[in-house]
């Protein structure tokens, strides 16, 4: 679960620098506030999912659930 933390914290990162955004910027058009774009670049693991849409919405994005191998999370590896 971490590791895709890890990788929607560096993708939001990316977008934000692809798109010329400072933190600040990308907390006022996205209408959230600044803690809540650090801890999101940060990959704080207690986020809301409204907030964090909030954001990938600014880059035609949203979260969503994406297929797993069941039987890899049901053996751990």
């Amino acid at each position: 679960m971490r590791e895709n933390l890890t990788d929607l914290s560096k993708h939001i990162k990316l977008k934000r620098k692809q798109n010329k955004l400072t933190q600040p910027e990308l907390a006022l058009k996205a209408g959230v506030g600044l803690r809540f774009v650090r801890d999101l670049e940060q990959g704080k693991s207690t986020l809301r999912m409204d907030k964090v849409n909030d954001v990938l919405r600014l880059f035609g994005e949203t979260l969503g659930p994406i297929p797993m191998d069941r039987e890899k999370l049901l053996t751990n590896e």
